[in-house]
């Protein structure tokens, strides 16, 4: 068994993981940047197309309180402020370190380009071409780690245990694809930034690898989880016809641009019948639209693909060229001629609000572990405001590297091979599954499945209370999955671990959702549609001896974050 060690491990290396790496790395330290996909071509960044969100005034003035403001407002009154305050206060800063390592941020006159976003007062969304933001914040970041010494970087490597002892993280043990045999890793602090677990339901704008690892590998090490009933459906994701190499979620700017009608699949008007207007410009609320569109998908009334269909061709051909020339192109390429045919759309989970716990240092109640991006919970609240995620990914990458660093220097390293038993012990059981049979990815499309009939945009206590037995059975399914006997990039292995961190991060959802009896941003109960002032708090779920347990706490306010 190779062993490894460092002084601040970094589980996954989207744009939060590798930020994190480069600025524990400024610190001194020495890292280890593990991913279990190529280096920064994995997570969530690389598939953003949109913009970003920070509010350096280049467009208009504008100020971080601004934004904050925006951002509370945008999550319903739960959101841990200083984790807020923190991203926007510090989202300058970041976006124009990006532009000084080479960002091609769109420019005009000399300054970088911003335009508006849903929930913004200020054009403070900056962009690269609408096409390629996450792509190209990606590639700078990979360009930064790759030219520091002090971080060593190894892909195809699956986290599956984080070890801990005397309540100190100890280091990780982890799949290495490439052999089919575990790699142990002794670090004196670890950062988990492995991202959302979107990929749980069975329509998903996720990339491969959010399967909720980052949840799993934090409650097993006894952190906690903050709001995990809060995810973000985007209503009209892209359904047919088939798009490559574009961003499934990419109609909203056309939507708030441009305009375009809802209709069903009789190509007739819709919203009206549930409470919203068109007026010529598609406007209706997200909520409102993701219970529209699913109503009519019930009723016999969807598009082909069961969705509906969203329909541009009231708009001219110039109009659309001005607004977004280049997309119109690449959509061209993709056989989608706007003008003449509608798409279809229909909702799908998009983004996860809730995550692990932290305090405004990154820290988890776990001494030695931190986490960052996607993974951390309570700084969107109840909803997330346009153009946030990236900025969150940022920050709190950096914040994470920094900290983690400081920790580091004053911890020794510990490591035992007793930390490893359990998951050495799992692993010889795994090699000896039978290997004909029932395998992971048909256990994997019954999650998604069962998540999203019974977890999906909008739930009931009904719903919910079959979902958490059906789960329990999918667990105890898992060991008698057939896994294939091969060494070498054996995917059934991997699959094997990410559906233990699909189960109890779906468990952490359908638990916080049928806690929370109340409709509240992203979270929509149709048995208790009201938002209810009792419900002004967060939720914690946390393992007791194997076991989900949960406990409400009072909202963090207003406080400055650590610097």
């Amino acid at each position: 068994m190779t062993h490894l060690s460092t002084d601040v491990l970094v589980v996954g290396a989207g744009g939060a993981g590798m930020y994190a790496a480069i600025a524990a790395a400024r610190e001194g330290s020495s890292v280890l940047l593990l991913d279990k996909n190529l280096i920064g071509r994995g997570g969530a960044t690389i598939m953003a197309q949109m913009t970003v969100a920070a509010a350096i005034g280049h467009e208009e003035p504008d100020d971080w309180v601004l934004h904050l403001e925006d951002t509370l407002e945008a999550g319903r009154g739960i959101c841990n402020e200083p984790l807020s305050a923190m991203v926007c206060q510090r989202g300058p800063e970041r976006i124009l370190e990006m532009d000084r390592w080479g960002t091609r941020w769109a420019r005009e006159d000399g300054h970088i380009k911003q335009v508006g976003a849903p929930g913004h007062r200020r054009k403070r969304c900056c962009y690269v071409d609408f096409l390629s933001t996450g792509p190209a914040v990606a590639g700078t970041l990979r360009r930064q780690v790759s030219g520091m010494a002090n971080v060593r970087r190894l892909s195809n490597i699956a986290v599956i245990e984080i070890c801990v002892a005397a309540g100190h993280v100890r280091g990780a043990v982890a799949l290495d694809l490439s052999t089919g045999s575990l790699l142990t890793i002794a670090a004196r602090t670890v950062i988990l930034a492995a991202g959302g677990l979107t990929k749980i339901f069975r329509r998903n704008s996720a990339s491969a690898n959010m399967g909720g690892e980052a949840y799993w590998l934090a409650l097993e090490a006894g952190a906690e989880l903050v709001d995990m009933e809060f995810v973000q459906f985007f209503p009209i994701a892209h359904l047919a016809p088939r798009l490559v190499g574009m961003d499934p979620i990419m109609w909203d700017p056309f939507r708030y641009k441009l305009g375009g009608k809802l209709l069903n699949g009789n190509f007739q008007e819709f919203i009206h019948r549930y409470g919203g207007q068109d007026e010529g410009r598609y406007t209706a609320a997200r909520d409102l639209a993701s219970y529209a569109i699913l109503k009519e998908v019930e009723a016999g009334r969807g598009s082909p693909h069961g969705g509906v269909y969203l329909d541009f061709r009231h708009v001219p051909d110039d109009s659309l060229r001005e607004a977004f020339g280049p997309v119109i192109d690449r959509l061209l390429k993709n056989g989608i001629d706007l003008t003449r045919v509608p798409i279809e759309v229909a909702p799908t989970a998009h983004y996860h609000m809730g995550g692990i716990a932290v305090n405004d240092r990154m820290e988890t109640r776990v001494a030695g572990l931190f986490a960052a991006g996607e993974a951390v919970g309570g700084a969107n609240g109840a909803n997330r405001l346009s153009g946030n995620a990236i900025t969150e990914a940022l920050v709190f990458g950096e914040r994470a590297g920094f900290f983690a660093a400081k920790a580091a220097m004053d911890t020794d390293v510990d490591w035992s091979p007793a930390y490893v038993q359990r998951a050495r012990a799992e692993f010889s059981e795994l090699r000896q599954h039978k290997e004909k049979g029932l395998g992971p990815a048909a256990l994997q499309n019954s999650i998604q499945d069962l998540m999203w009939e019974n977890a999906g945009p909008f739930r009931s206590g009904k719903n919910l209370e079959r979902a958490l037995p059906a789960l329990h059975g999918f667990h105890d399914q898992l060991q008698d999955l057939a896994i294939a006997h091969g060494d070498i990039f054996n995917l059934d292995l991997q699959d094997w671990y990410e559906l233990k961190a699909m189960l109890r991060s779906s468990e952490a959802v359908v638990m916080g959702a049928l806690n929370r009896a109340e409709s509240r941003g992203a979270h929509q109960r149709l048995d208790f549609p009201q938002t209810i002032a009792e419900f002004e708090r967060n939720q914690l779920l946390s393992l007791e001896d194997g076991t989900m347990t949960s406990r409400w706490t009072s909202v963090v306010r207003s406080g400055m974050p650590s610097t």
